[in-house]
């Protein structure tokens, strides 16, 4: 850490703690060649991945995309504000943690699809048919049938 008086790089930490929110350190250094003090950060870098688009594009992963998606997909439907909140962080999480540069849309969308189909029918529909691009009726129909279907057993 350079000394942002003096540019000397050698200094010696005085004091650590968490700040107040709780997502750095914050460090209270001294700088061993003009003496003064001053104060760093310490924060965890998150990796957020690039999203390929299916049209070949790549843009930064935005969690409001996944929100908005689920306010029109859930419009009118009983379903609370945090539990949309907290699926489009779950989903962030889990892209996170896989740890990988870039990310196929599909696969945001398949996890969009899952959380849906287990928390309301009608908006796991509503979903399903913009992104699925049904070309007709039928198409749909197949998809609502398969939400009767009882669950398949992992082996």
């Amino acid at each position: 850490m350079k000394c942002p008086f003096c540019q000397n790089p050698e200094d010696k930490v005085i004091d650590s703690r968490a700040s107040k929110e709780g997502d750095a350190i914050r460090r209270r250094r001294e700088c061993l060649k003009c003496g003064k003090r001053f104060t760093s950060y310490e924060r965890v870098e998150e990796l957020v991945p690039l999203v390929i688009k299916r049209d070949g594009r790549r843009e930064a992963f935005q969690p409001e995309k996944i929100r908005i998606g689920l306010l029109i997909a859930c419009k009118k439907l009983p379903i609370e504000m945090e539990r949309i909140d907290r699926i489009v962080d779950d989903i962030e999480k889990k892209l996170v943690g896989l740890g990988v540069k870039e990310i196929e849309s599909s696969w945001i969308g398949e996890q969009i699809m899952a959380e849906l189909k287990s928390l309301d029918k009608v908006a796991y529909v509503r979903f399903a048919s913009v992104y699925r691009k049904f070309k007709d009726i039928n198409e749909l129909m197949d998809e609502v049938k398969t939400l009767f279907e009882p669950p398949k057993e992992k082996k």
